[in-house]
């Protein structure tokens, strides 16, 4: 069965490099602005991920992280948070000792940082950084230096409302850059850009609407560029006729008189076919949605408990600890 290209999807939710597993914007309440990174050596994937604690590998402090990205060559990584701005760190050889040395800060949105994505075309061995972002742009980054080199209004192509500002809601690029596929808030489709690397120039090719209700959330152009990966809001699947929670559609890039094009391909022509996307994509079962919020909110009850509670010491430990505290005031 060929999936080609389907496998990048896995970025969506996690991203792995050298052995190492990063994890993005902690779900500890007082710890949202940590990323994690857990070792994956030794064992297999999932018991590494069960046994081995993770580490915070790098903070925006106050702020939440909303993206993160490797670089191709995997010696950068890029995090973005709501507070406009993204950092590019240089990844470790050691990241349970955390990821001290940052390259470059790339400042200029004047909203928060929704996605990025590195290209490498072939006469830039170091590559680019592309961002997008709640104030409606797309901007491409020298991100060895922080520099701004291009900046693209998604308004300018997006057919809506002059008054409102969409975000930007995803980015993916072919490798080399010649493929540039954006998603936009509410927007019925996706928008194409064509960057000049050498003119540092970005700006809109082409705007392809989809039929339907369907507003793309998420992107993934795969490895040889055939195939756009979309994942779309909770819809009905014709042919299943139940409710899914979400929809995968694939559009198939092909190139004409020097313009890339998308076809939107139907189920059975997917890769992988109608079996593979009701996989993906799942059905919603209304006993077992109820199942799980009542697990996660009573889950999320006992973590807020435990976080707001004072803890409870023995009269041993606490005059341990006060002994201690005295010990610290009388040295200083």
């Amino acid at each position: 069965m060929q999936v080609e290209g389907f496998l990048h999807l896995q970025e969506m939710t996690n991203l792995l490099r050298f052995g190492w597993q990063i994890l993005g914007a902690a779900l500890e309440l007082y710890k949202f602005g940590v990323v994690w990174v857990v070792s994956l050596d030794g064992d297999g994937e999932s018991q590494a991920l069960c046994a081995k604690k993770p580490m915070p590998i790098l903070g925006h402090y106050c702020s939440i992280i909303t993206t993160l990205k490797f670089s191709p060559d995997g010696r950068f990584v890029a995090s973005a948070d709501r507070d406009f701005k993204i950092r590019v760190t240089i990844f470790p050889r050691d990241p349970l000792k955390g990821a001290h040395e940052i390259q470059s800060f790339c400042l200029g949105h004047t909203d928060f940082v929704s996605c990025l994505a590195f290209v490498c075309p072939s006469d830039y061995p170091l590559g680019f950084l592309l961002s997008g972002s709640g104030d409606s742009t797309v901007r491409l980054w020298d991100f060895s230096s922080g520099c701004l080199l291009a900046t693209c209004e998604a308004l300018e192509s997006n057919e809506t409302d002059k008054g409102n500002h969409p975000a930007v809601t995803d980015i993916s690029s072919s490798a080399d850059g010649a493929l540039i596929v954006v998603s936009i808030q509410s927007f019925h489709g996706v928008m194409l850009l064509n960057c000049n690397f050498s003119a540092k120039s970005l700006s809109v090719a082409k705007v392809v609407s989809m039929k339907g209700s369907y507003v793309p959330t998420s992107l993934c152009v795969s490895s040889l560029a055939k195939h756009l990966w979309t994942v779309m809001g909770a819809s009905n699947q014709p042919s299943s006729g139940t409710t899914q929670l979400a929809r995968v559609r694939v559009c198939s890039i092909s190139r004409q008189d020097g313009e890339d094009d998308l076809l939107v391909l139907e189920d059975n022509d997917t890769p992988g076919g109608e079996k593979l996307l009701s996989k993906l994509q799942g059905s919603s079962d209304v006993t077992e949605i109820e199942s799980m919020l009542v697990s996660t909110t009573s889950a999320l009850n006992s973590a807020i408990h435990n976080l707001l509670t004072k803890k409870q010491y023995s009269s041993e430990k606490r005059e341990f600890r006060k002994k201690n505290r005295n010990d610290r005031k009388q040295k200083q």
